[in-house]
């Protein structure tokens, strides 16, 4: 099935601004027991004027491993401007960096990764631990950010394409397939048909703080993909909070946003997550919860990429949508290979924001 570019896909730096970030994000599930790869790139202040600028790839592994490497040469990035196709090497002997097939990226790139809406290649070596992985993937999307033959959408609306919020965000492809193979440490995984998706964020800072729900790997149903968020966020001079669920269930897109929707949740600093929205139609109830540490990941700051997101790919999330005027369930689900996070802070206590609706014990 051949999908219509979704909104956001291409690169957005103008090519002048100091204090831009760009970052991508793009996983694959295994199974519905993990293990789970989630690939994140980054770029920050690409016009390199002193501040805090370069590149970076970090892994999230099995066991909410963790893996990364630092590219600081922001001329060894690439990026296109219309479409998704990125690229970072540390070799500059090899030109500047591009799009280029994969056998001569195994071939000839010491170092680095490129990635598009169908590939996903890459090799990052650490020298102070003598670890490598390297992958390499094809991805054939199933869905977007849409209903099936319908547009695709922007994330957070059309006011998305104008430069007053941050940060941006995009969900890239809800799902996908992928196959390829993954080697991590001394370990070689070699998937078919593996559920992948693929999200980006890109301005000047992520949101005050934040949460996460997502997975497209739900137990008996494979066409079924969630992702779902709550957030402080910038807009213009003011920080406003709001709440968004998304999901895709055979074709449909069931979207819950502030404009349509009411959304609300209560999550604790770490273990456990409860979100509910409501639509004049439809209501979705989400249960989070995991009984691991979980991993800390680098996110964009203004003092650069700092630890300050807590992320697992091993959460149990329960999902129940409901027609309201019938009172049918349309899809009850669950999972113990979810994606969970939270984020920003600070997280000395239970965030919740009800806005009156009845959620989940």
């Amino acid at each position: 099935m051949n999908l219509p570019q979704t909104p956001h896909s291409g690169y957005h730096w103008d090519g002048w601004s100091p204090n831009f970030f760009e970052g991508w994000y793009y996983r694959v599930t295994l199974s519905d027991r993990g293990p789970t790869f989630a690939f994140m790139y980054s770029i920050e202040n690409p016009l390199d004027d002193g501040g805090y600028s370069g590149g970076a790839a970090q892994i999230l592994g099995p066991e909410d491993g963790y893996f990364w490497r630092t590219f600081p040469d922001v001329k060894g990035f690439w990026a296109d401007k219309h479409c998704l196709a990125l690229s970072h090497w540390k070799n500059r002997d090899r030109g500047f960096p591009r799009e280029i097939s994969p056998e001569e990226f195994s071939s000839e790139i010491a170092e680095g990764y490129q990635a598009t809406a169908t590939l996903n290649q890459g090799i990052l070596y650490d020298p102070k631990s003598d670890r490598t992985c390297r992958w390499h993937y094809t991805i054939r999307p199933i869905w977007g950010w849409g209903s099936d033959g319908m547009p695709q959408q922007s994330t957070a609306g059309w006011l998305s394409f104008l430069p007053i919020f941050e940060p941006g965000w995009q969900i890239l492809m809800a799902h996908g397939l992928a196959t390829g193979w993954i080697e991590w440490d001394d370990r070689r995984y070699e998937f078919t048909d593996a559920p992948a998706y693929g999200e980006k964020n890109w301005g000047r800072s992520f949101p005050d703080k934040w949460f996460w729900f997502n997975c497209n790997s739900f137990a008996n149903q494979p066409n079924l993909a969630l992702t779902a968020t709550g957030a402080k966020r910038k807009v213009l001079w003011q920080t406003e909070t709001v709440g968004m669920v998304g999901i895709h269930y055979d074709g449909t897109f069931y979207e819950f946003v502030p404009w349509n929707a009411t959304v609300g949740w209560r999550v604790q600093p770490w273990g456990r997550w409860e979100m509910e929205a409501k639509s004049d139609r439809y209501r979705v109830r989400l249960h989070g919860e995991c009984d691991v540490p979980g991993t800390w990941l680098r996110a964009p700051t203004a003092e650069g990429l700092k630890f300050c997101c807590r992320d697992t790919t091993y959460g149990r999330i329960d999902l129940v949508l409901e027609e309201l005027a019938t009172g049918r369930t349309i899809v009850a689900a669950t999972t113990t290979s979810g994606g969970l996070e939270i984020g920003g802070g600070p997280w000395e206590e239970t965030w919740t924001n009800t806005h009156r609706l009845q959620l989940l014990n």
